[in-house]
């Protein structure tokens, strides 16, 4: 008997183009700033600032990765990539972590060498900086704000990261204005690396498994297991696998064992199914149906 497939072919990719313009704007104000920051930092010699201008940096490469994928997921699912291009866009993601990770170690060993040094920062310098960054990365932010893309929300709270960084510099500067000391900046320089080191381990993190398959974050194998199983019609089951393309699309597949030759039976046990798993998060099912006499070569793998 040959083997019934259902599949959903729903998966029209994330819709990314309507922010492109936006996510495009947010990429020239950051480049652009990031320049001013590097300058500025060297400027007040800020290890503060400096180290914020590597996060802006990182940054850079995050948008300009969301505004170059905000065009490439237009193209959808082609003759070389069957499940569109959407785990471009958790890859550009994982290797700018990777790159902010490597980056926050080697600033931070950096600052803990030159920290016993006599450090003496330009505080209004600093103080100037900051408010010129909280104003740029805060409209950047505004810009994004509701945006409809993962690409944009992602976007979005990388800006909001900046505008806390920024907040976090201008504190530390006033500190320094008023108290004079200049330890305050090596130190805020170590915060503010440990900070983007954390965010930076954490996607690095949910990007591998990603990349490795892993079951999606929530979603409960044993539940559906019990659920296609209650079923009419449905003896058993085995061959289910689960994992997400970018942390959004799910994707399944699995054989039910049913006692049933009755072609329409077997379309309701399709379907039922099918709306089963739509219910739980899965976005593209495969579903195989079998008699449970019938020899299946995965059922041992």
């Amino acid at each position: 008997m040959p083997n019934e497939h259902a599949h959903d072919h729903g998966h029209a990719g994330h819709s990314h183009a309507s922010g492109a313009s936006n996510l495009r704007l947010a990429f020239f104000f950051n480049l652009a700033f990031t320049l001013i920051e590097i300058a500025g930092g060297l400027w007040t010699n800020s290890l503060a600032v400096l180290s914020d201008a590597f996060h802006d940096m990182g940054d850079v490469l995050v948008l300009g990765a969301a505004w170059y994928l905000s065009h490439l997921a237009v193209r959808g699912r082609d003759g070389k990539y069957s499940y569109g291009y959407g785990r471009y866009g958790m890859l550009g993601g994982w290797l700018t972590s990777l790159v902010l990770a490597i980056g926050a170690l080697v600033l931070m060993g950096f600052t803990l060498s030159k920290i016993n040094d006599v450090h003496a920062p330009h505080a209004n310098g600093m103080i100037l900086l900051a408010v010129f960054g909280l104003a740029m990365n805060g409209f950047a932010a505004w810009k994004l704000h509701g945006g409809s893309s993962l690409n944009e929300r992602g976007a979005f709270l990388h800006l909001m990261e900046d505008v806390l960084g920024w907040a976090a510099v201008l504190v530390g500067a006033i500190i320094i204005r008023f108290t004079g000391l200049g330890i305050v900046d090596p130190l805020l320089s170590i915060a503010i690396n440990l900070y983007v080191l954390y965010n930076a381990v954490g996607t690095l993190r949910k990007g591998t498994g990603i990349l490795m398959q892993r079951l999606p974050e929530g979603f409960d194998e044993n539940a559906v297991t019990e659920a296609l199983r209650a079923l009419p019609h449905v003896v058993g089951s085995h061959d289910q696998h689960a994992w997400t393309l970018d942390g959004e699309y799910i994707v399944l597949t699995v054989h039910l064992e049913v006692d049933t030759l009755d072609a329409t039976e077997r379309s309701t046990v399709t379907n039922s199914a099918r709306r089963i798993l739509k219910g739980r998060g899965v976005h593209h099912a495969t579903i195989e149906l079998e008699l449970p006499q019938d020899e299946c070569a995965l059922q041992h793998h």
